[in-house]
């Protein structure tokens, strides 16, 4: 059912530019002070095409899309971005510390051109739904540059792990790029243009279905410039990095709530609130149903109460739906008891969302939020079960970590 093809990817010459010095994380990962950073970094950082620097001065003749077309052509014609001589498939592991813990893991997969395929063949399947405004800055850009510099994350099922043998074997020889990136994690690339191992992984993917873990705006990009374009050959194929939901070196992070500017907000009206709902304790295991609230200085825990009918309360959800801890804190802890409806959660009105639960805590300390919600991570059974059943969760459900990285494999059009 999916169909996976070699490429000739662009990739910066190494002779040329430092690899660590040009490449980024994913563009929708991109502060102003990383893109700041990434800009003094190096003058053919990736970034000035994939999030480029706008001006107020910027115009239809003169704009950050037209400059990054410019970019691209300039590092072509000057030999700082060069194709590939032959068609490949990339082997791509990532060696990382789990955050806030000793774990060391490896997460193995492998880099190819993926067929698009609308989701109503029942071959790829989101997890989310997805916001205009980016969709429609990355068709621009796409439609300049005829290039895609970043790949969607996909997860396929393997429980024999037929393809991570493969990885493996390939990986006993030194990578041909290597690098350690901002965040300590260890990128490393291994080019393939064996036939007969490209032949045999295109044979395991063809009976899977795919999961896109990140990249869904992307992706839904990709399928509108598939259309515009009409047929045109390669637009129907897009950069697609591959996991295996059996490699043990997949992590999802927890993705923690902390809101600030709630009016009327009061701890203990909010906590007889949630008592309709939840038991409150003072520790907890991290149990499916408990939501942990920092709140004036201190940590308790929400239990979901056993009588409490979820299907009832989220008659419009599946049965899968209702047992995400993320669902349960949008629904009643957001919702029912503070009144935020789901409107303004995604208009980002009173929510930021922060990745380490130091984090998370600190801010209310020191009174930038006036309380936190931490969550457990969801479950990589969870994502698979609900998206095969064809729902979808709520935004920032899951953080696969690490992130892929920006400049490493390129597709070009042209």
């Amino acid at each position: 059912m999916a169909k996976i093809y070699p490429f000739r990817s662009l990739r910066y010459a190494p002779d040329k530019v430092p690899i660590e010095k040009v490449v980024t994380q994913p563009y929708d990962k991109i502060s102003g002070e990383m893109q700041a950073r990434y800009y003094a970094a190096h003058p053919n950082n990736i970034v000035r095409i994939v999030f480029g620097k706008t001006d107020p001065s910027d115009s239809p003749e003169d704009n950050v899309y037209i400059r990054a077309a410019a970019c691209l052509k300039e590092w072509r014609s000057g030999g700082i971005l060069q194709q590939l001589p032959e068609a490949a498939l990339f082997v791509y592991f990532q060696g990382f510390q789990v955050p806030d813990q000793h774990e060391i893991r490896v997460r193995k997969g492998f880099v190819g051109l993926g067929q698009l395929e609308d989701y109503a063949n029942k071959v790829v399947f989101p997890h989310e739904r997805t916001l205009t405004g980016p969709k429609k800055d990355r068709l621009e850009l796409l439609r300049y540059t005829r290039t895609q510099f970043e790949q969607i994350f996909m997860l396929y099922e393997d429980p024999e792990q037929r393809i991570d043998h493969v990885l493996e074997e390939v990986a006993r020889r030194t990578p041909d790029i290597r690098l350690k990136d901002e965040y300590g994690v260890e990128h490393s690339i291994w080019i393939v243009t064996d036939h007969e191992r490209i032949r045999f992984i295109q044979g395991q993917m063809e009976n899977k279905k795919l999961i896109i873990a990140d990249g869904h705006h992307r992706y839904e990009t990709a399928l509108a410039y598939r259309d515009e374009m009409r047929g045109e050959k390669g637009s129907d194929r897009l950069p697609m990095a591959f996991f295996n939901m059996s490699s043990p070196g997949l992590t999802i992070l927890a993705t923690h709530r902390v809101l600030a500017n709630v009016p009327g907000f009061e701890p203990a009206v909010f906590f007889n609130r949630a008592e309709e709902f939840f038991y409150r304790a003072e520790s907890s295991k991290p149990e499916p149903g408990t939501v942990g609230v920092f709140v004036d200085d201190r940590l308790s825990y929400l239990q979901l109460r056993s009588p409490v009918d979820l299907r009832s309360l989220m008659p419009d959800l599946s049965e899968k739906q209702r047992t995400l801890d993320v669902f349960i804190l949008h629904r009643l802890l957001l919702e029912k008891c503070l009144g935020i409806r789901e409107e303004a959660v995604k208009q980002e009105s009173y929510i930021t969302y922060v990745r380490g639960r130091q984090e998370a805590i600190s801010a209310v300390r020191d009174r930038r939020a006036q309380v936190a919600f931490l969550l457990n991570p969801t479950g990589l059974d969870q994502l698979r079960d609900i998206a095969l059943e064809g729902s979808v969760m709520p935004q920032k459900s899951t953080d696969f970590y690490p992130k892929l990285l920006s400049g490493l494999t390129v597709y070009a059009l042209d």
